[in-house]
């Protein structure tokens, strides 16, 4: 993010909102002002100035992407972000509630939203009893993070915790290292009841992970996806998104974790975001905005993902992420399940937590394996197809986090990812927002 005069060009208010100063972390009014073929939020702090960011750049217009959804209006929301803790105000349950289980981790990584790498492992017992609190017996899914999860050697006894909580999912937020090192260990998880792996995965290049965390890291990330297609784990890979660093590499990782299914369910992006290690200002230029990944989809593995198939978040804000739902076919190919929806906040185009929270369990798990007779999966039949649906299911997903410099209310209130701590479930980009100074 760029502190930089306003420049004085030709410009339009498309929207008013609040956020936050990115200094002292105080709520201001804040506006979406359309200039140049990008959006950008304005804001003035009446300590620290005026800060300006850009939201969207790209082929899809924002507002359009953006749809029906209601701003924020004078008098609503008083409380956000510094009150969280979910408010009756909040729009939003939780879809997926994450719980640190460790400070600690093995490695350095340059951008990390924890900020990880010293203190210590929650003890168990402080583990177990968060775990009952935070679960709705039959229905929570949980993510275990920290921090590197895996450094605990106590984490299949974590796991169990959670089933024995009633968590009906228990996903695990892994950088990889130990799962591709220790295939007994992976057995170890999934016999503990662990139902999938959400695994930081940047590219094909060691350069990349050099860069972006300190150390090639490739195979030991392709041993860890082939130790888990062995004991049934289903992988979904997840790349931090940096400019100049793999934003030209998006369709090169697409055709990757296609070429791997059925172990690999999907890819779930993340263009970077500047809080946890990052606590600076960044340029403009070192942004990448959702409208710029939906035009890196297109132009970068257009010939793999059909076109249209890929719809705003119905589920959190519609400038927070999108979605595609496909089956990878015999040949290699995608094939979408649904048409492009519209983000119209209207009754049957909103998705609530439970049901967002059923897609992503059954898309994202992989099924027991069973017998196959002869002809059931041809897919050209109705039970090959159904057949097929289940066994190799793919997602393409991306969350694109706030921090202070672009942080909006607006998004903030259908936030459906929550950090349980002391007590209370937290948005996600509320629970690791810090100044930017």
């Amino acid at each position: 993010m760029e502190k930089r005069p306003l420049q004085a060009k030709v410009r339009k208010i498309v929207r008013r909102t609040y956020s936050v100063c990115p200094v002292c972390l105080k709520r201001i009014p804040a506006r979406h002002v359309q200039s140049g073929g990008a959006v950008y939020m304005e804001k003035e702090c009446p300590e620290h100035g005026r800060f300006s960011t850009v939201l969207w750049r790209g082929r899809q217009d924002m507002a359009a992407w953006r749809g029906d959804t209601p701003p924020i209006r004078e008098g609503e929301n008083e409380n956000c972000p510094a009150g969280c803790g979910l408010c009756p105000e909040h729009k939003q349950g939780t879809c997926c509630v994450l719980l640190e289980v460790t400070s600690r981790c093995n490695l350095g990584c340059r951008f990390c939203f924890a900020g990880a790498g010293g203190g210590q492992d929650v003890p168990f017992e402080k583990v177990r009893e968060d775990l009952f609190a935070l679960a709705e017996p039959g229905q929570t899914l949980v993510q275990l993070s920290g921090g590197e999860p895996t450094v605990r050697p106590d984490l299949p006894r974590v796991i169990a915790a959670a089933r024995e909580a009633g968590c009906a999912y228990v996903q695990l937020n892994t950088n990889g290292v130990r799962m591709g090192e220790d295939e007994d260990y992976v057995k170890s998880l999934a016999e503990a009841g662990l139902s999938f792996v959400f695994m930081q995965f940047d590219g094909l290049d060691d350069g990349i992970y050099e860069t972006l965390r300190g150390r090639p890291l490739l195979d030991v990330k392709l041993r860890a996806i082939e130790n888990c297609a062995k004991h049934n784990l289903g992988v979904t890979l997840v790349p931090t998104l940096v400019p100049g660093v793999n934003t030209g590499a998006i369709g090169e990782m697409i055709r990757f974790a296609v070429s791997k299914s059925p172990a690999v369910r999907g890819v779930h992006f993340q263009p970077v975001s500047y809080f946890g290690r990052i606590p600076r200002l960044p340029q403009d230029s070192e942004r990448f905005t959702l409208g710029e990944l939906l035009d890196a989809v297109e132009d970068q593995a257009g010939d793999v993902v059909p076109a249209g198939s890929i719809s705003p978040s119905r589920c959190d804000h519609p400038l927070c992420g999108f979605h595609g739902d496909y089956i990878v076919l015999p040949d290699g190919t995608l094939k979408a399940l649904h048409k492009k929806q519209s983000s119209c906040c209207c009754g049957a185009q909103t998705t609530t937590a439970a049901q967002n929270r059923a897609f992503v369990a059954r898309k994202w798990q992989r099924p027991k394996e069973e017998p196959v007779e002869a002809g059931s999966d041809d897919i050209e039949t109705l039970e090959g197809f159904v057949r097929r649906v289940k066994t190799h299911s793919f997602t393409l997903t991306a969350m694109a986090f706030q921090d202070a410099g672009n942080l909006d209310i607006e998004r903030l209130r259908r936030c459906s990812l929550h950090v349980f701590k002391d007590g209370r479930f937290i948005p996600f980009c509320a629970h690791y927002l810090s100044p930017l100074a």
